[in-house]
């Protein structure tokens, strides 16, 4: 796309709203034109072959920018069609019902109020028939209160909202409390010239020893820099991270994400994930699997499964694929891969396809090691 996004920036600058192009507007061609016919009509000496100079001369300079504006438009239009060589599918209605078309602005509500845009959010409720509960939307206001305190360096918010839901971080081994004290511990550390680390110690010693048993690595670390003050020398240091802006803006999608998770929410945003998925080529790519199926005439054999491999970014993939190394086919619930006691993992149709059969209580022997055990004691693996 970044062609395609090239063109369109040039055909911007040809037509921009200012007026501020290589060549005259339409409009300010025009208006000059009107001024130099009122000029000449002040002065009573009215030549129209001059009258006619000016209006060609005007003419000639709206010619010249719509040529412009046509050249930029072409090229913008062939680079699309470079991009895109496939014409957009045509799918069928799939919001025609009132159950989905209300899935769908439930959907769109939910990201906006997630997004923090509350008045767009208000507006689409207030024009469908959808209903948020007033907690939800209570929840979300609260959610980006804390993450503007966040970036403002105010992690006080945030540690109330630590407190009061600390059982629910301790069962998800969260390190969020830990993280905002070690981000205000250095901001205490590095806020006095020249260097007075008392303050910052007693801050250690009152809010972050009740995590040394936890983090007691990253406990010493952040004792241990203070040998390195000033910030001059701490970048130099082994414990230049510690001094990296990276330190406090981690802390607001580290929040956010546990603060989703106590709403029973998902880390990524439903919607954002589908969109940039989508967009990325994965779009295209069904569709040309889908019409290269439609020319041979077959069909997909499994509804959740794609008959093409679709390529995305690590922090969209959402369950492993395990490839049996004997049947050399991929897992499925039906057949899932199996740990043996010897710790190799086969797929459930291999395993029993090596199991002995007869007297010998159908016992496998592993195919990548000597070990032989009975099929009854492999283990289903969940990744």
């Amino acid at each position: 796309m970044e062609a395609s996004l090239k063109e369109l920036a040039k055909l911007e600058q040809v037509t921009p709203l200012d007026g501020k192009g290589k060549c005259p507007s339409i409009s300010d061609s025009l208006a000059g034109l009107v001024d130099s016919l009122e000029s000449l009509k002040e002065t009573g000496a009215i030549d129209p072959s001059h009258v006619l100079q000016i209006i060609e001369a005007r003419k000639k300079d709206i010619d010249e920018h719509q040529k412009e504006v046509y050249s930029a438009m072409s090229r913008l239009g062939k680079t699309l069609d470079k991009k895109f060589p496939v014409p957009l599918p045509s799918y069928p209605d799939l919001f025609s019902s009132d159950e989905s078309r209300l899935a769908l602005e439930r959907t769109v509500a939910l990201h906006l109020l997630r997004t923090g845009q509350f008045d767009a959010a208000e507006i689409l409720l207030q024009e469908s028939n959808i209903t948020i509960p007033e907690e939800i939307r209570t929840q979300f206001q609260d959610l980006h209160r804390i993450l503007r305190a966040l970036q403002h360096q105010d992690i006080t918010p945030a540690l109330l909202w630590v407190q009061e839901h600390r059982a629910f971080l301790q069962e998800r081994s969260s390190p969020l409390e830990f993280y905002l004290h070690r981000s205000q511990f250095m901001r205490l550390l590095l806020s006095s010239h020249p260097p007075d680390p008392v303050q910052a110690i007693a801050y250690a010693h009152a809010s972050l020893g009740p995590f040394f048993h936890e983090h007691d690595t990253a406990f010493k670390r952040l004792l241990a820099c203070i040998a390195y003050l000033p910030l001059s020398r701490l970048q130099e240091s082994p414990y230049a991270d510690l001094a990296a802006p990276t330190l406090h803006r981690d802390l607001e999608p580290l929040f956010e994400k546990e603060y989703c998770a106590s709403m029973g929410m998902s880390k990524q945003i439903p919607l954002s994930v589908v969109t940039q998925i989508g967009a990325a080529g994965s779009l295209a790519k069904i569709e040309k699997g889908r019409r290269v199926l439609r020319e041979t005439k077959n069909e997909w054999s499994q509804s959740n499964e794609l008959p093409i491999e679709i390529p995305v970014p690590p922090d969209n993939t959402y369950h492993s694929i395990f490839t049996c190394p004997v049947s050399k086919e991929q897992s499925t619930p039906e057949n899932p891969p199996m740990m043996m006691t010897c710790g190799h993992v086969i797929a459930r149709d291999s395993l029993q396809k090596l199991s002995k059969p007869g007297g010998q209580g159908g016992r496998v022997k592993c195919p990548y090691c000597p070990n032989e055990a009975p099929a009854s004691l492999a283990v289903q693996m969940h990744f």
